[in-house]
């Protein structure tokens, strides 16, 4: 039998090669759930190679080679956005 990649401890790498949905989005299981990972319509279509270090993703676009995204995959979130929200200032009195 095979060791389990998702055992604590042991690293999990892996290369993907896909395409960026019509919606700008591509699709990851991580640890038997589904992740959908925000690129941009702008992206549609294009062909790309996921680079996937446990947590930490890389995406390339597969044919300039131009990394589009880089990412740690938040595994309790099934989408993850372009730019997640980030801490708003407090408003000026």
């Amino acid at each position: 039998a095979s060791p389990d990649p998702t055992q604590p401890g042991r690293p999990h790498d892996r290369v993907r090669l896909d395409h960026v949905d019509t919606q700008g989005v591509v699709t990851l299981r991580h640890a038997g759930r589904l992740h959908h990972i925000g690129i941009g319509r702008t992206y549609k279509g294009t062909c790309i190679k996921l680079l996937i270090q446990d947590l930490d993703i890389t995406i390339i676009n597969a044919t300039t080679g131009e990394i589009l995204r880089e990412l740690t995959l938040d595994p309790h979130k099934d989408y993850q956005p372009i730019d997640p929200k980030k801490k708003k200032p407090e408003p000026s009195q």
